[in-house]
């Protein structure tokens, strides 16, 4: 009986240990995921800007006798 309990509880502490790793790692990658949607919004805005710029510059050139 004392090596059954033995048996969990050593079951036990290594699921925690898993549960703690898992969690810590979750944490990592949210962190991670919103450094990414930050990153990715900022370019976006990035591109919109330059959009609106380039379609500012062609609307300016003369047009081709053609």
């Amino acid at each position: 009986m004392d090596a059954e309990i033995a048996g969990l509880e050593h079951k036990l502490a290594a699921l925690l240990a898993e549960y703690h790793r898992l969690r810590a790692e979750n944490e990592s990658l949210q962190r991670e995921l919103a450094r990414a949607q930050e990153q990715s919004r900022a370019l976006s805005e990035k591109m919109a800007t330059a959009s609106l710029r380039l379609d500012s510059l062609l609307q300016r050139l003369p047009e081709a006798a053609g």
